[in-house]
């Protein structure tokens, strides 16, 4: 017999041992809003009643830990992640592995997101810095702590906005619910609970690292792609614009007609390999994102 909702989860928490911890938080979220929610509405129903007798029938019309475990990783296998996509059964060659990331949306997805981190980085930074120096500004006044616990809670939607984009482009699983606050708490259990979870303070470090490595992010893709793209175009500027190569005072530099196709084969193979190692990117990232903003 389950006597509480806290042993409820921390046998479902057992019972999805080894999923995606976005999954487990997603599931461990979603039943301690539905069980709490039944149980205050039970116990107001039936005030004499125990926590304990009060949770049997709901535990029984809910389903069992393992039960709901089970159909929580049954509905993971059938929702696809972002940008992922069912890995095709038949073997590729490795050129056809080699040149087929230009096909990738996991590619794509990673490259959207590196020109996109630089403005979320900046926006990130901001808040974070500005929230942090007028919260200790303010702690000596009646509305710091108010302030600070609104700070904290406007960093907890900006980690859940944050994974969903992650998600999105990435293709990594993250959380797709808000995790669930008990209502009773009160303000200052709230503020409790904000201030000592891990992830709060995670998700701050999260949000000021954005802005450096949205920077890098940036430069880095955008500097490769106008190259690539600058050399696959060369023969189209140079013959039809007569743009040069290079420009030093008044002497212009073309590249030699012969050795036009090379330069566009060049900037194909600097594509392909730029696409490569975007999505490397991608993928260290979204361990990164999963890491800082979601519990363990």
């Amino acid at each position: 017999m389950i006597k509480s909702i806290d042993e409820y989860l921390a046998l479902l928490k057992k019972e999805l041992a080894g999923a995606d911890p976005a999954t487990i938080q997603d599931a461990l979220s979603d039943s301690e809003e539905h069980l709490r929610i039944a149980l205050g509405n039970a116990i107001a129903a039936s005030p004499r009643a125990s926590e304990t007798e009060a949770l049997q029938p709901i535990v029984e019309k809910y389903g069992l830990p393992a039960e709901v475990a089970a159909a929580f990783m049954e509905i993971e296998a059938r929702t696809p992640t972002g940008l992922a996509r069912p890995a095709l059964q038949q073997r590729r060659s490795s050129m056809s592995r080699f040149f087929g990331v230009i096909a990738d949306p996991r590619a794509w997805g990673a490259f959207l997101y590196m020109l996109f981190s630089l403005a979320t980085g900046i926006i990130y930074f901001t808040w974070a810095v500005t929230g942090i120096s007028l919260s200790a500004s303010l702690l000596v006044l009646v509305i710091g702590l108010p302030f600070v616990g609104l700070f904290l809670l406007s960093v907890r939607g900006i980690a859940f906005v944050e994974g969903r984009v992650v998600e999105a482009l990435l293709g990594v699983r993250m959380p797709r619910r808000s995790l669930f606050s008990e209502q009773n708490l009160g303000w200052w259990g709230h503020f409790k609970s904000l201030v000592s979870e891990k992830r709060t303070w995670m998700t701050l470090a999260y949000m000021v690292l954005q802005l450096p490595i949205g920077i890098i992010y940036f430069t880095v893709a955008t500097t490769l792609l106008a190259l690539s793209v600058g050399l696959m175009a060369q023969p189209v500027m140079q013959l039809v614009f007569h743009f040069p190569v290079a420009q030093i005072d008044d002497a212009h530099y073309y590249v030699p007609g012969a050795l036009l196709p090379l330069v566009v084969l060049g900037g194909i193979l600097l594509l392909v390999v730029t696409m490569h190692l975007v999505k490397s990117v991608g993928k260290m990232h979204g361990a990164l994102a999963k890491t800082m903003l979601v519990m363990e």
